[in-house]
């Protein structure tokens, strides 16, 4: 049979009761990361764009757009939070699965919870933890390197199993929605190879299809059964090659969202093995970026392919974040990546530009095409001495994660970043209200603290 009944199981198998206590933490922490970097989200490229182009295409108030209050159809919401979520590349990730599963879960899930009402924080905890864990176990099992844009199209399969889960789907109804999911599935790698604002629209995109996938499901609407493994499934179609063993050996024994990374600075996570051996060098060394001759990064052939691009005397900021040698030459400067970092000024500064220029990204001989690890970076200074090192645990990871302090100091920037913020008093009752979310009787209330704050109390 294909895996996907295997998954099937799992999802309508498990209950809340069945979730190790650390996978249940992890959710919070999470779910708490995804509404910051969402709500400063709303502040980058075609953001206002699209919320208006989304308010033209149907009439319904189901849900609210992050930050910004406008009411929606469910699907149009998904689309715009989940957009709003990716754009700044600020969301946490799998490495290993290379998937930012957590986005389009909760842009989909979120909207059909404050479409649907009366969703217990509970619920949005085991549906989290459920989406993560089937877009993570497929992921991590594919063997062969990235074509289409893995966060958009294995997070459509994380955002159906969230959605499904919340709104009590048998198996026969989750297995027709993931099927419809897949038909509407999307997403290239060539967005990202040109640097485009298109790349985190692809993940709207597929979040937007998982709330029309499972509507249509519930109404009744069947598709194809072997979307995983058939001869054009996902599995080989999507991807090319995979490794079965991986793909079920551990499920409901291994809890993916336990796995997952911070996103300590806003560009792209193959940038960040390179700026914290940067940093970590910095830091014990002592030596400025002005005394700096040369840096070369050693890395697996995924982070050349992914920001190994040249810097450019003129940038967009969706290009900019994914040049590991532009954040990189901006993180010795200034001690680390914000959102500062993408300002016109920023970009062109020809301190920033001339350093960068001196950065080499080569490719080491590591045969794994999804590996993000290890990295090993030398350092050489105008005094000719030369400093070096391996990176395989980055700063952000479960093996050298953030500290609890870090993440929720990372959660108060970002509220305080968002284009119309939502004051300092909501975001400490919106980390108050994360921390105990098992107990919170509608996650609308969530919503209700991401509207600007003359809208208060909404």
């Amino acid at each position: 049979m294909d895996a996907i009944n295997d998954f099937v199981a799992h999802v309508t198998g498990t209950g809340f009761d069945d979730v190790p206590a650390a996978a249940m933490a992890a959710a919070k922490t999470f779910i708490l990361d995804s509404l910051g970097v969402g709500l400063s989200g709303g502040a980058g490229p075609w953001v206002d764009e699209m919320i208006q182009l989304a308010s033209q295409w149907g009439q319904a108030d189901d849900a609210r757009v992050w930050g910004h209050g406008l009411r929606l159809p469910a699907p149009a919401a998904a689309l715009c939070n989940a957009y709003q979520i990716h754009n700044a590349e600020f969301d946490c990730v799998h490495e290993g699965a290379v998937v930012h599963s957590m986005t389009v879960l909760l842009g989909a899930a979120m909207a059909v919870a404050e479409r649907d009402g009366g969703v217990s924080g509970r619920d949005l905890m085991l549906a989290a933890v459920l989406g993560v864990d089937v877009a993570c176990h497929i992921a991590v099992a594919v063997t062969t390197g990235l074509k289409f844009f893995r966060p958009g199209t294995a997070g459509a399969l994380a955002a159906v199993t969230a959605i499904g889960k919340l709104q009590g789907f048998d198996a026969k109804t989750l297995r027709n929605a993931y099927s419809i999911a897949y038909a509407q599935m999307c997403g290239t790698m060539q967005a990202h190879t040109e640097g485009s604002m298109l790349l985190g629209m692809q993940v709207g995109f597929n979040a937007r299809n998982a709330v029309v996938a499972c509507d249509m499901a519930v109404a009744g609407l069947q598709g194809p059964e072997n979307i995983l493994e058939g001869p054009f499934g996902f599995l080989r179609l999507f991807e090319d090659d995979y490794d079965r063993d991986v793909l079920l050996a551990s499920l409901g024994r291994t809890w993916r969202i336990t796995e997952l990374s911070h996103k300590p600075f806003p560009s792209g996570r193959a940038t960040h093995g390179i700026v914290d051996g940067c940093l970590r060098l910095q830091r014990e060394h002592g030596f400025d970026a002005g005394e700096i001759e040369s840096v070369v990064a050693a890395v697996p052939p995924l982070i050349r392919h992914l920001v190994g691009r040249p810097i450019e005397a003129t940038m967009t900021t969706n290009y900019a974040r994914l040049c590991a040698v532009y954040v990189t030459a901006h993180a010795l400067r200034h001690n680390g990546i914000g959102a500062d970092a993408y300002g016109d000024g920023a970009l062109t500064d020809p301190a920033s530009q001339e350093l960068a220029r001196r950065m080499q990204i080569e490719v080491d001989d590591n045969p794994d095409p999804n590996a993000l690890v290890p990295v090993t970076v030398t350092v050489t200074l105008k005094s000719g001495a030369v400093h070096g090192v391996s990176i395989l645990d980055v700063y952000g990871s479960p093996a050298n994660p953030m500290t609890h302090a870090a993440h929720l100091e990372k959660f108060r920037s970002n509220c305080a970043a968002a284009p119309r913020p939502i004051g300092a008093a909501a975001a400490q009752t919106l980390i108050a209200q994360v921390d105990d979310l098992e107990n919170l009787e509608d996650i609308s209330r969530l919503v209700d603290l991401m509207m600007p704050a003359h809208e208060e109390g909404a």
